[in-house]
């Protein structure tokens, strides 16, 4: 399918040819609600930890006599159902990753592409080639574009000039290639590719 071409300049850039198979696909929620589950679980630290009842300081001596006393019997004072006890059960580290098939992961990728192309949210520039590092000159071309909450995905490697005019614009996320991915296509509202992008991923998702 063809699919028009634009500059940072807001000027018209030809066309280019869309693959079918990467970016016409019918939309799955689910499967994009898989993947994203799978992506925020591998990221999560996995560092929480409380104390279990082996090791809160404090002696385990026995309290009190088991009876004659007229209490509850009670072995040591760290067990959990006295204030300064430990924890029964708490968390303990550990991680939360688990296994997607890869081709799960991958028609996911086609799939969100294919949804941002239905949408109309996906836009191609011919490259993002900038002649000055300045956040300022790359915010006044975004405005004029209407990017306000953007990701743009360059090909092998971002061009360092626009990645570093671009670090500090909020809602404005740059990736290469190879970072593309389902959480951060959709978490932005507009997708810009460059022309080395598409070619890049319909070579890796074919």
């Amino acid at each position: 399918m063809k699919h028009p071409v634009t500059t940072l300049d807001n000027k018209a850039a030809g066309e280019i040819e869309l693959d079918e198979t990467v970016f016409g696909l019918e939309p799955r929620g689910d499967l994009l609600a898989r993947v994203v589950h799978w992506q925020l679980a591998k990221r999560r630290a996995g560092t929480h930890k409380v104390k279990s009842r082996g090791e809160v300081s404090g002696t385990s001596k026995k309290a009190f006599n088991q009876k004659g006393g007229g209490r509850a019997r009670r072995g040591n004072l760290k067990t959990n159902i006295l204030r300064g006890g430990g924890v029964a059960h708490g968390p303990v580290p550990r991680s939360h990753a688990y296994d997607l098939p890869r081709k799960v992961r991958k028609l996911a990728l086609k799939t969100a592409l294919s949804s941002k192309l239905a949408d109309g949210k996906l836009t191609v520039v011919d490259s993002v080639t900038l002649d000055s590092h300045k956040t300022k000159a790359l915010v006044e071309k975004l405005a004029a574009l209407g990017w306000s909450n953007t990701l743009i995905i360059d090909g092998a490697a971002v061009e360092e000039t626009f990645s570093r005019a671009a670090r500090n614009i909020p809602l404005v996320d740059v990736l290469p290639q190879i970072g593309a991915n389902v959480y951060d296509i959709l978490r932005r509202d507009q997708l810009v590719l460059t022309k080395a992008a598409v070619e890049a991923l319909e070579a890796r998702l074919k």
